[in-house]
C-alpha cells in the first residue's frame, strides 16, 4: 500500500509539470498550519485543486495568528483552513470587514480542546480529575503545565487560564513547546515511562486516539471569561473551560471574487472527527507523509470526496485514483 501511494504521489507531482496549458484557476495560496490534521486538510485540498481543477497551488506554512495577520495586511494567503475560532477578535474583525469569508466547517463535529492528564494518572490519583486537585498536588503532575506553541490561538487562552488558576504560584510552571510535534512527543514519552503529565491538547488527533487521556475539570465554560481570556490584553483573567470549537475554512474576499469554483470546492471540504482521527492514526502507524495520507484518504473515500467536486473535476480524479 505504501509503495502504491508513493507511486501515485510521484506520478501526480510529475504530471503537474504539464498542467500549465490546462490550468483553469491560476495561482492559489493555502495555509498549512503547524499541526497534523491541518496539514492533512491542506494536502487533500491541494491534490483536489491541482489534479481536478488545474490550479497552481502554493502551500504557506503558518499558524493561526500569523496567517490572520497576513490576510489583514496583504490579503493573502487566499485560503486559510482549519482555524480554531475560539472567539478570536482578529478573526471576527476580518470577517466583519469582508477581508475573510467563512466557507466551511472543515471539522464538521467541531474541535475539542482542554487540559488533560493520562488515563493511568487519573486511575492512580482520581483527585487530579479537578483543577483544585491538580493545584493541591503539583508533584503528582510533575510540576509542569505543557502548553501549545507560540502563535497558536490556545497560547493566549491557556496563558490567561494559567494565571486564573494560579498554577505557577502553586508550583506548576508553564512550559511552552516549540511545535505541535514536541507537544505530542511529550505525551508519548510520558506514556512510555508512565510518568506524570498535565497540559493542553485537542481532538481529533492520532495522539488522543493512541494514548488515552482524561480531561481535567476546570469548571463550566464561561463565555464572558473565555472572550477575555482570548485577548492577549485581558486585564482580569478568569478560569473557564474551552467551548466546543468551531473549526473553519475561510477565503480572502479578493479570492472569492476571482475563483468562485475553488470557493465552491472548499465549501465542501469537511471531515468528521472520526474520519480525521482514523486518517491520522493510519498516517502515524504507516509513517506516511501528509501527501501519502491525502492519497490514502482519496483512494478509500470516493463516496465522500466525490460529492465535493464539480462534474469535470470528479471525472479527472476518478480516472486518476482507480
Amino acid at each position: 500500500m505504501k509503495k502504491t501511494l508513493l507511486g501515485v504521489v510521484a506520478a501526480t507531482s510529475m504530471g503537474l509539470m504539464g498542467t500549465t496549458a490546462m490550468a483553469d484557476c491560476g495561482d492559489v495560496s493555502i495555509t498549512e498550519m503547524d499541526w497534523a490534521s491541518s496539514a492533512v486538510v491542506t494536502s487533500v485540498s491541494k491534490f483536489l485543486m491541482e489534479q481536478g481543477y488545474g490550479c497552481n497551488v502554493t502551500v504557506v506554512p503558518s499558524s493561526t495568528v500569523p496567517a490572520l495577520t497576513s490576510v489583514a495586511e496583504t490579503g493573502e494567503p487566499d485560503i486559510v483552513t482549519e482555524t480554531w475560532v475560539n472567539n478570536l477578535p482578529v478573526y471576527e474583525e476580518l470577517i466583519a470587514s469582508g477581508k475573510l469569508i467563512v466557507v466551511a466547517d472543515v471539522l464538521s463535529d467541531g474541535g475539542v480542546e482542554g487540559w488533560w492528564i493520562p488515563q493511568y494518572l487519573a486511575d492512580a490519583h482520581p483527585e487530579l480529575l479537578t483543577i483544585e486537585g491538580v493545584v493541591a498536588n503539583p508533584d503528582l503532575v510533575g510540576g509542569r503545565f505543557h502548553d501549545c506553541p507560540s502563535g497558536w490561538a490556545c497560547e493566549i487562552i491557556n496563558n490567561n487560564n494559567v494565571k486564573a488558576a494560579n498554577l505557577e504560584a502553586n508550583g506548576i510552571e508553564r512550559f511552552q513547546h516549540g511545535s505541535g510535534e514536541t507537544l505530542a512527543t511529550a505525551i508519548a514519552s510520558a506514556y512510555s515511562d508512565k510518568a506524570p503529565w498535565f497540559g493542553y491538547y485537542w481532538a481529533p488527533t492520532s495522539v488522543l486516539g493512541k494514548y488515552p487521556m482524561v480531561r481535567v475539570d476546570v469548571g463550566e465554560h464561561d463565555p464572558e471569561a473565555h472572550a477575555c481570556n482570548s485577548d492577549v490584553n485581558c486585564a482580569a483573567p478568569r478560569l473557564s473551560a474551552y467551548p466546543k470549537s468551531k473549526v473553519t475554512t475561510a477565503v480572502s474576499g479578493m479570492f472569492a471574487d476571482r475563483e468562485p469554483e475553488i470557493v465552491e470546492l472548499m465549501s465542501n471540504v469537511s471531515f468528521t472527527n472520526a474520519q480525521m482521527g482514523e486518517l491520522l492514526a493510519w498516517q502515524q502507524d504507516n509513517n506516511a507523509s501528509y501527501d501519502e495520507a491525502a492519497v490514502y484518504f482519496l483512494t478509500n473515500n470516493k463516496d465522500v470526496w466525490g460529492n465535493w467536486l464539480n462534474a469535470e473535476a470528479k471525472e479527472k480524479l476518478s480516472a486518476l485514483l482507480q
